[in-house]
């Protein structure tokens, strides 16, 4: 499942799409990455229409970055790695779309990372970003954590960190709770006194929303304020858990990915900690190995 061995004048792009940003990479196994892109929200679980724009937005850029036209789109062999296709109803949606691409070749966003994480061959890795979910592949058999989605599940995560601090800071104020640093800092981020000028803008927002907040969790946790500490920590255990269940299938490598995978990793069980090795390729590289791997397969049974 490696980009070197796709045909020559063949292009693929690799697209990873979460719940805050879509990254898309074209590549060539004769000049290798051509081009990058970023676009918005692609977790079509929130959203659907607005995922599929942001696929096209990351498509387009990339597209321009690597010099090539527009028309071009239609030779692209496409990988996608989405959040919220592991729900039945999504994929089909996604695979239902009239897209612009050669061929389109669908599967999670957990998978295409799991791929990237260790160029293909078997491991293990858990995403800790807007959601948190976690992946396995050991001789050929899977293993699927967690990715429930924002609010039910999603626990560790930075949309799921930043609900936290929108609770405990909401009951403090309320004078139900304890008096944390967040409500502090939650009140001069969103330039409001009360809890209900917190509760009125965050009211209908989306995970990716609730995310960003998650930054001041963990800088207050790291300035010893209690409610972030157990948060942070109540987060980082789930992850623990989640990471071992993982380990029971014996994966060779466990890799963390997403913006919350580094800053979590000091709060993290020292077994799991010690056991998480680097990322060797990005989800989006994933993407691509994984749609010339489809691809192979494909014109093997066709021959």
């Amino acid at each position: 499942m490696m980009a070197k061995s796709a045909k020559h004048d063949q292009l693929f792009i690799g697209i990873d799409g979460g719940g805050t940003k879509c990254r898309a990479t074209i590549y060539s196994a004769e000049r290798g990455v051509l081009g990058t892109g970023l676009g918005g929200p692609a977790n079509p679980l929130h959203g659907f229409e607005r995922a599929l724009e942001s696929i096209m937005l990351s498509t387009q850029l990339a597209m321009r970055d690597a010099g090539l036209k527009l028309e071009q789109v239609h030779e692209l062999y496409a990988g996608a790695g989405l959040a919220g296709v592991n729900l039945p109803q999504l994929f089909d949606r996604i695979t239902q779309w009239d897209h612009p691409f050669k061929q389109l070749f669908l599967t999670t966003d957990l998978h295409t990372a799991c791929i990237g994480a260790h160029e293909g061959k078997d491991g293990a890795v858990i995403i800790t970003g807007t959601g948190s979910c976690g992946f396995s592949i050991v001789s050929g058999k899977t293993c699927n954590l967690g990715g429930h989605g924002f609010a039910q599940g999603d626990k560790g995560s930075g949309a799921w960190m930043g609900l936290e601090a929108v609770k405990a800071v909401l009951e403090s104020l309320d004078g139900l709770a304890e008096k944390t640093a967040l409500s502090i800092v939650l009140q001069e981020h969103f330039q409001t006194k009360s809890a209900m000028g917190i509760a009125e803008q965050m009211a209908g927002q989306p995970s990716s929303a609730y995310a960003k907040l998650a930054r001041f969790v963990l800088a207050e946790a790291e300035l010893g304020d209690e409610v972030a500490i157990r948060i942070v920590q109540e987060g980082a255990g789930y992850i623990s858990r989640l990471a071992h269940k993982l380990l029971a299938n014996q994966p060779p490598r466990l890799a963390m990915i997403g913006g919350l995978a580094e800053p979590l990793q000091k709060w993290l069980d020292p077994q799991i900690s010690a056991r998480v090795e680097p990322a060797i390729q990005p989800p989006e590289m994933g993407a691509i190995y994984f749609a010339q791997h489809q691809l192979a397969q494909q014109q093997g049974e066709l021959a």
